[in-house]
């Protein structure tokens, strides 16, 4: 019985405590490790890090904490793991290149914009939202729906359009590559919700017989100028759409969304 006592105990514990990755994470990502391990250009050990980092002494300790729990999670590799911890070298993975500032298919802007308070705040206020007729958590939390507020807050706005580019940077080439034939013989193609238009760049560039259309919201294409074969226009998904052969949705209803990468024919 008491087996199965702290069992339940653990498994609580570990839901509750969950926020602590992804916080981790946004710590890594706000203070650059990564790119200052890669730029230091071999293992980097632990005391090297802590004195290129803009921290205050009496913090110096909790860096060594927060690699253990990046490490554990496959951000970070380590060798040399002696009883000095001061002394133990830490090297990127696969994971953490991703993290890169400079890597073309960085996911940065993700990591920045999905943990912001903004998108966070909202899922405290869950319960709240089940009680009453708000469309939204987002709602509730913030008086207003997601896309009016990114309209009115240009800071959001504008990370909020860098996280959806990167995410469109990181699958468009394997999305030309692996389902070409789904595009061949296309005329015209609109990428709704296409944000600042990462994904119909890169689609107008494969297919120059195929006419790009990126579809948003007024404020997110305002200002954005297009090609020969690939134009911005503004308006409402829920309205109307400009008339094509094809219909590209990549992410669905942000910020609580499943991802779901189609093409509507």
């Amino acid at each position: 019985m008491e087996s199965n006592l702290l069992k339940a105990q653990s498994h609580i514990w570990n839901h509750i405590f969950n926020f602590i990755n992804s916080m981790s994470l946004k710590c890594v990502v706000d203070l650059g490790i990564p790119d200052i391990i890669h730029n230091y250009g071999k293992p980097m050990s632990l005391s090297k890090l802590i004195s290129s980092l803009p921290i205050h002494p009496s913090k110096k300790p909790c860096i060594h904490r927060l690699m253990r729990i990046m490490t554990h999670y496959g951000f970070f590799s380590q060798q040399n793991v002696t009883d000095n911890e001061l002394e133990i070298e830490y090297m990127l993975t696969d994971v953490s290149r991703l993290l890169l500032k400079d890597n073309p298919m960085s996911v940065t802007p993700f990591v920045q914009a999905m943990l912001d308070p903004v998108l966070t705040n909202p899922f405290h206020q869950l319960s709240t939202w089940l009680k009453n007729e708000d469309s939204s958590a987002f709602e509730t939390t913030h008086g207003r729906l997601f896309w009016d507020y990114a309209a009115h807050d240009p800071i959001f706005n504008r990370l909020f359009n860098e996280s959806m580019a990167s995410d469109a940077r990181l699958v468009s080439d394997l999305l030309i590559e692996k389902c070409r034939e789904v595009f061949n013989g296309l005329e015209s193609l609109v990428d709704v919700g296409g944000g600042t238009g990462t994904m119909a760049k890169a689609l107008a560039k494969s297919f120059p017989q195929m006419e790009c259309i990126v579809f948003d919201l007024p404020h997110v294409v305002h200002g954005l100028q297009g090609s020969d074969n690939l134009k911005y226009v503004g308006g409402d998904m829920f309205q109307e759409i400009p008339q094509t052969d094809a219909i590209l949705l990549k992410l669905i209803d942000p910020p609580f969304r499943k991802v779901a990468y189609m093409v509507l024919t």
